[in-house]
């Protein structure tokens, strides 16, 4: 399916370097804030009291929000929990409060604005656990670039591979250094949406490696300069790449404007995540695939001639 067709190719092979040095001062600046500034780690990292609630009609989180932030817990969670009457709030640590203390705070305080809010479960989430919860995320990450890198080694070749991880390692440390720069919320939900977007990228790579590859066995191309054979796989699929991606970001961003204060900080991620995966797929693996000196052998058998008949 194909809205317009494009009939020449666009040379972005041309202006890799300069597209890759962007990449490269881009990622340092995501480094660099990761390292002096870190990460806003949110509640489910960091530990603190996890309390359920019922109202009798539809709760207002709004209002919710508001009183538990005039109680000085202004990074406190609040979001609807199974139905719109079930409200689940996660509100920081605080030194000197137990979880008993602080749950029957947050219930006085709601219960001026609804008399019959109701307290269904108080739990208390520690930091030893946040702590684990984010060396399991970054095993996950880990484990899953790892994975990436076997299957591309596999279907095409390790050039291949090692472009594609570090195209999709370029997004992730981005992604990261953005909710680094701005300090916004790292959850787990933000951790799920970097894990999502590892996925989203390789497809896209995979798209545009298998054009490549079918364009080496093509006979038209085999006197053609590596450079116009990627240029050519990647215009190839840029109407496929439109459809697929504006699709999927029509979706993220009404996630980003109707989905309130839970979804915001995943369909952000999620956003980002998709810009610079559409970016990285053509601009940093296609150059970085170039580079490595992928040719035509790599993924082409060479044609066999038949043997002349020996002479009797």
């Amino acid at each position: 399916m194909e809205f317009f067709r494009i009939r020449h190719d666009i040379p972005f092979m041309r202006y890799a370097l300069i597209f890759n040095v962007i990449s490269v001062i881009t990622f340092l600046i995501a480094v660099g804030a990761l390292a002096t500034r870190g990460l806003n780690l949110g509640i489910d990292f960091t530990g603190g009291t996890l309390m359920e609630l019922s109202y009798p009609q539809s709760a207002d989180l709004t209002r919710i929000r508001e009183a538990v932030t005039r109680l000085g817990f202004g990074e406190a969670s609040v979001q609807n929990f199974g139905s719109s009457t079930a409200v689940l709030i996660r509100v920081p640590l605080k030194e000197g409060a137990s979880s008993a203390k602080l749950s029957e705070k947050v219930l006085q305080e709601l219960r001026r604005d609804e008399p019959k809010v109701a307290m269904n479960r108080v739990e208390f989430v520690g930091p030893q656990v946040g702590h684990e919860l984010f060396e399991n995320g970054a095993l996950a990450l880990l484990f899953v670039s790892m994975g990436i890198v076997l299957y591309l080694w596999f279907r095409f070749e390790w050039k291949f591979g090692v472009a594609a991880i570090i195209a999709n390692l370029h997004d992730v440390v981005i992604i990261l250094g953005c909710f680094a720069v701005f300090q916004w919320e790292f959850s787990l939900p933000v951790l799920a949406a970097v894990l999502a977007i590892l996925g989203y990228s390789v497809n896209e790579s995979v798209v545009v490696f298998d054009r490549v590859r079918e364009n080496f066995r093509n006979r038209r191309f085999r006197t053609v300069p590596v450079p116009h054979v990627i240029d050519n796989a990647i215009t190839r699929t840029m109407s496929r790449t439109i459809i697929t991606h504006g699709c999927t970001q029509l979706m993220v961003c009404s996630m980003l404007v109707f989905g309130g204060e839970t979804l915001h900080y995943f369909a952000l991620a999620l956003t980002i995540g998709i810009l610079f995966g559409i970016y990285s797929s053509v601009l940093v693996s296609s150059p970085i695939v170039m580079w490595l000196g992928v040719s035509r052998e790599d993924l082409a058998k060479p044609e066999k001639r038949p043997q002349a008949e020996a002479v009797v």
